[in-house]
């Protein structure tokens, strides 16, 4: 018997018959399963919500938004030095 992927999460989700009976026809013709179907459809979703679909994306996203845009004019290139201040 194949092993469960980890990490996998489940959700009841109920569709009416004409949705169904689509989505069957769907998966039918693109020799997709339920499964490639639904991921691509929330994918999409996230997408279309500006949200990230990953947890790399995730993390990249919070790490921008706690730094805000002050960090972001302070950053440098790592050869570029700062000026040097002149002692009076």
């Amino acid at each position: 018997m194949a092993k469960k992927p980890t990490g996998l999460r489940r959700k009841l989700v109920g569709f009416d018959e004409e949705t169904w009976h689509a989505l069957n026809l769907l998966s039918r013709e693109s020799m997709k399963t339920f499964q490639e179907l639904a991921d691509e459809a929330f994918r999409d979703l996230l997408h279309k919500y500006k949200r990230p679909t990953d947890l790399k994306a995730a993390l990249r996203e919070s790490a921008q938004s706690s730094a805000g845009p002050e960090a972001a004019s302070r950053r440098r290139h790592p050869r570029e030095r700062p000026a040097k201040q002149s002692h009076n």
